[in-house]
């Protein structure tokens, strides 16, 4: 095949497939990921799904949007509030405010008011020196 043999039209055509194809395969990954996500769908429901996504592609999924995209909306949300709480509480482990030698003095004033025993203490310290 020549390239002179394809036209602009034939181009256009193959670039607007492509594109729904793309979007359908983000659509039904997206489906995919928030019916194995949701922990109140029992098993077999989420198997009869599957099953009808294999036989009944596009009409699964814009019944499955409709029906189930609310609930669809507000669990990514809680995965994304829940990844950003995980990223603050590393950030805050990690940055810490104090110099190590104040996490030290700070692990210390809690061994002798009885708050911890001797292995936390210890664990304190080897986290504060790094």
């Amino acid at each position: 095949m020549i390239l002179a043999d394809i036209n602009l039209g034939e181009i256009l055509w193959t670039t607007l497939v492509i594109f729904f194809m793309v979007m359908y395969f983000m659509i039904l990954f997206s489906i995919l990921g928030d019916l194995f996500r949701d922990h109140d769908t029992s098993g077999w429901a989420k198997a009869a799904w599957v099953i009808f996504l294999v036989i009944a592609p596009f009409l699964t999924a814009l019944i499955y949007l409709i029906a189930r995209g609310n609930g669809m909306a507000k669990r990514s949300m809680k995965a994304q509030s829940d990844a950003q709480q995980q990223f603050n509480d590393y950030v805050q482990t990690v940055a810490s405010s104090q110099a190590p030698a104040d996490q030290i003095a700070s692990a210390k004033a809690l061994l002798d008011a009885g708050t911890i025993d001797q292995g936390e203490f210890d664990r304190l310290k080897a986290k504060a020196l790094g």
